[in-house]
């Protein structure tokens, strides 16, 4: 919880140990979801237990960050497959084409951990203003979001990102 004060007021935080806002306060038996816990019948979760919702600022940050670090991996590790068979499978090329994948795959978690972790605390924030639960596929959605983001500030477009 925190505390912040003016000359004698004091106001609390909307964060409230973490949770979501409350109107949404989850159920007594509720447990945060395992990863990634996608509800493949409806997107609204209509289990008693919510075991396909968020309601933890943090657990929304941590879903978003690993979806991103997955989406961002497999979409590098297709990079570095094109990258190997445009340049051929000849012996002298391997010397230093084994650290391709290396480096692809640390910079896709570099940039993973940035974008993850702003658009899921962004996420987490909105989502507890507004007094909404999420549903498990939001940070599903938002790391295709963050890879397209990705994609698009790539190219050398006049006033584009």
């Amino acid at each position: 919880m925190i505390k912040i004060g003016w000359e004698g007021l004091l106001c609390y935080c909307g964060l409230h140990d973490g949770t979501m806002a409350l109107p949404n306060t989850p159920p007594e038996d509720y447990e945060t979801p395992r990863f990634p816990s996608l509800n493949v019948q409806t997107l609204y979760d209509e289990t008693a237990d919510k075991r396909y919702t968020l309601y933890y600022v943090l657990d929304v940050w941590r879903f978003t960050l690993l979806w991103t670090l997955i989406i961002y991996a497999c979409f590098h590790m297709g990079a570095v497959l094109v990258a190997m068979f445009t340049h051929g499978w000849k012996k002298s090329s391997w010397r230093y084409l084994w650290a391709v994948p290396v480096i692809y795959l640390v910079i896709a978690g570099l940039e993973a951990v940035m974008a993850g972790s702003i658009v899921g605390l962004v996420l987490g924030a909105v989502y507890s203003a507004g007094y909404y639960e999420m549903n498990t596929w939001i940070p599903c959605t938002w790391g295709f979001i963050n890879l397209l983001v990705l994609i698009i500030s790539s190219f050398s477009i006049q006033g584009g990102l």
